[in-house]
Formats: C-alpha cells, structure tokens, sequence
C-alpha cells in the first residue's frame, strides 16, 4: 500500500483561491492538505501573470500547466529508465 494511504475515508477541509473545499479520500489528511495549498500557490503564482481570468479559466489554466508538468516529468522518468537499462 502507498504511503499516507488507508482503507478508511478520510476528511479534510482545504481552502484554494479563497474557497474552503471538503475533501474526502484514502489518502492522509495532511497529504491531501499538502496538495491544496500545492494547488493554491499555482493559481496564485498564475493570477499574478493574468489577474484578469475569472476564477473557471483560471482553474482550467492551472490544470493545463499542472497537466504539462506531470507530462514532461513522466517523459523524464522514461528516459531515465532508458537509460538505466542500456547501461
């Protein structure tokens, strides 16, 4: 089983942008805290370089960068893993 994962549903109350969300998973709660506020510096550090987007297409830009980044970096890993295995 991953780390900060349990069978039980676990609740935590986060806040994104300004709005309090109620998370509910398996994962440990100050995992799913750790993420939020991952998430809110995000679309902080995107509003300040467009403050005119409304908060939907500021969400939905956040998602595409996050969604760029995890792409890149799992291109990496397969690299990576080439790598590793001709040597």
């Amino acid at each position: 089983m991953k780390e900060g994962v349990s069978l039980d549903k676990k609740r935590v109350k986060v806040v994104i942008y300004g709005e309090e969300l109620k998370l509910k998973g398996s994962m440990n709660p100050s995992y799913m805290q750790k993420v939020a506020e991952f998430v809110d510096a995000k679309m902080k550090e995107l509003s300040k370089v467009s403050p005119r987007l409304n908060h939907q297409k500021l969400a939905v830009l956040t998602c595409l960068n996050l969604t760029d980044e995890l792409f890149k970096l799992q291109e990496d890993f397969k690299e990576l893993e080439k790598m590793i295995e001709e040597s």
